[in-house]
């Protein structure tokens, strides 16, 4: 055969038409097969399609298998496919999945009237309802079996496989062999035979992927089949349509439903009398990230908020470490941020900028103590008269890092996350509610928390919810972090979620799904071994799951000592950025930024050079769309540019 993928499921579907029993299904935005027939050799194909040239299977292979397995009983065993000679009923080759193993089989003519071997991949968990890659590797006496790109396990069996297997009046049976019973139940996506070479290494190229693909059947591809005929210019029409190239031209009565090209936006719009309305236009793409200034800060800053003052001008607030000189305000002028304004703080961690009413406020969460050794945080207000903020409230934290402000059906709240006090990290974090009569927040409900860092508000429909991101409770950063729900005047327990190390929540949409990603910091437990990396865990996306009521684990990606994430798009595409600040060895690590690729969950785009990353910021201005990130190693934040093409 020649060195090319061959595609067994799409031969069960020649030209889409599906095989009787078979059905499509789409489970977390992913197309499979399922196999339902009372009759398992219509979904069989002889093998002389695939080995064209050749009588003999490959003596080195491997099997890519994307599939989705449901729970089954004990002692059950099910095939994800077979290949049997028609006057025999063994197994010339053949996968098989029992719970928490896999079986790969194949027939050995080596002896008289040949045998069955088995190779047994124990401790192999699929049956978790998520979307699993397998790639089987064969030569000789080894089998090395890879699940979703993690480590390979290895077996070196006393048989080898054979090296020369007769496929004479073979066929191939998809999830069968020749009988309704060990019929596969899950869903399949891939199954792919590669001839002389390990898979592994093209498949997994970036990142760990569940759904990595080498050959999917055109019905479960995302994006439909070509047609066959160019259906648009099928009836060739005149018209007196008129398109205008250049420079915006006039659009009024008289150029009432003509056209404009414009050649620099390669973007198509009609006039409807009055305005030009958009009928085509090429969506921006993300190309590359370059450094665009160096912004000097008065210290290390743990925390940037980019916020709009309307009639004013763009602004970021860096919570800076030191005082004095405090943390600094800086006014986006000329294309770049210049200092503004600078305020005394005391270790800020963080800023938050809100609004009640016309009020404008910036709220900062002090770490330590002032000179006098109180403990405050401070909201100060917008004055448009100094066009500067001015202290207004002080509200009294313990190691404050986080302040969250939101509205719940017309009222407004401000949340402070309290890290500890002294050293008991399990202490109360509070919920302000704003009193329109005072003026002045007050103290409306307090939540148990244990060494927290972020506060995360996001709605649901009619629903409010508030997630904490626990840290350390004394003794261990592996922790369940909590999300709560407002119901009767109060946030109530909604779902806890294992996390370590938990330093921030970041709530995001794509279309109409909803997700939730933790950034976990670093996986330590006093009363356990120490790992050899604490820092190098991962941080995991969670999707809602409106059947169930709850998130769940949608993927992980591998962190370093993770600190924030921020979602943004450029055009049509989704992306999220981790802070990675430190690997276990150096803070100079790079953070990434991954590209959402539907299926296929979050891909690594671009690596970005960081030091001690601990906050990201996405911004956009009439001249582009940015990154700002803070440094807590250095005195020196950086703003990057968001080339598109």
């Amino acid at each position: 055969t020649d060195l090319r993928p061959l595609d067994i499921l799409s031969e069960v579907v020649p030209a889409g038409r599906l095989a009787h029993g078979m059905r499509v299904f789409q489970v977390q935005g992913v197309h499979g097969f399922q196999l339902t027939t009372s009759r398992p050799r219509a979904l069989g194909f002889p093998a002389s399609r695939l080995f064209i040239h050749c009588d003999c299977f490959p003596e080195e292979f491997s099997i890519i298998v994307t599939l989705r397995v449901l729970s089954i009983p004990a002692k059950r065993n099910e095939y994800v496919f077979t290949l049997m000679a028609e006057e025999n009923p063994s197994v010339l080759v053949g996968l098989r999945y029992a719970p928490n193993k896999l079986h790969f089989i194949f027939w050995s003519q080596e002896r008289a009237g040949g045998w069955q071997t088995h190779v047994t991949f124990p401790n192999v968990s699929l049956s978790d309802n998520q979307w699993h890659t397998l790639i089987l590797a064969v030569s000789g006496q080894s089998f090395s079996l890879t699940v979703d790109c993690s480590i390979p396990k290895d077996v070196v069996a006393e048989t080898p496989f054979p090296a020369s297997l007769s496929v004479k009046r073979a066929s191939f049976y998809l999830g069968n062999r020749r009988r309704r019973k060990g019929m596969f139940t899950g869903l399949l996506r891939q199954l792919v035979l590669l001839p002389g070479a390990d898979a592994t290494p093209q498949i997994c190229t970036a990142m760990n992927l569940k759904v990595a693909t080498l050959s999917v059947p055109t019905v479960l591809q995302d994006l439909p089949a070509k047609p066959t005929s160019n259906e648009v210019l099928k009836y060739p029409y005149e018209t007196d349509t008129k398109v205008t190239l250049g420079s915006r031209p006039p659009c009024t009565k008289q150029e009432k439903a003509q056209f404009w090209f414009n050649a620099s936006q390669r973007g198509l719009y009609l006039c409807n009398g009055s305005a030009w309305i958009s009928m085509l236009e090429v969506k921006q793409r993300l190309d590359y990230v370059e450094e665009y200034q160096n912004l000097v800060t008065n210290s290390e800053t743990m925390g940037v908020e980019v916020f709009t003052i309307p009639e004013v001008g763009l602004f970021t607030a860096t919570a800076n470490r030191y005082t004095p000189p405090g943390s600094a305000i800086y006014k986006w002028t000329d294309g770049k941020f210049v200092p503004y304004q600078n305020i005394p703080t005391y270790q800020a961690q963080s800023w938050k900028y809100f609004t009640i009413g016309k009020k404008i406020f910036l709220a900062v969460a002090n770490f330590e103590q002032n000179d006098r050794g109180q403990e405050f945080s401070v909201i100060y207000k917008w004055s448009h008269r100094k066009e500067k903020f001015i202290t207004y409230q002080r509200i009294t934290t313990h190691s404050a890092r986080d302040w969250e402000a939101f509205v719940i059906e017309g009222e407004a709240f401000l949340a402070v996350v309290n890290h500890r006090k002294g050293n008991n990290h399990n202490i109360d974090s509070v919920i302000y509610r704003w009193n329109p009569r005072t003026g002045l927040f007050e103290t409306n409900q307090t939540i148990p928390t244990s060494g927290a860092y972020d506060w995360e508000f996001f709605t649901i429909g009619p629903y409010s919810f508030l997630a904490v991101a626990n840290t350390f409770n004394g003794t261990s950063t592996k922790i369940y972090s909590h999300i709560y729900i407002w119901l009767s005047g109060s946030f109530q327990l909604f779902q806890s979620i294992l996390t370590f190390g938990a330093a921030d929540w970041e709530v995001f949409r794509i279309g109409d799904r909803v997700f939730l990603a933790v950034a976990n910091s670093h996986s330590y437990d006093s009363g356990m071994p120490a790992p050899s990396n604490f820092y190098a865990i991962n941080s995991s996306i969670y999707e809602l799951n409106i059947t169930a009521q709850m998130f769940v684990k949608f993927q992980d990606l591998l962190t370093y000592s993770a600190l924030d994430w921020e979602f943004f798009s450029v055009g049509d595409d989704s992306f999220l950025v981790v802070a990675n600040s430190f690997d276990g060895f150096t803070f100079s690590v790079n953070s990434i930024i991954y590209r959402w690729q539907g299926y296929e969950g979050f891909v690594a785009a671009h690596h970005l050079p960081t030091v001690g990353c601990r906050d990201w910021e996405a911004f956009h201005t009439a001249e582009g769309s940015y990154l700002l990130y803070s440094s807590a190693k250095e005195p020196l934040s950086r703003v990057l540019k968001l080339k598109t093409t």
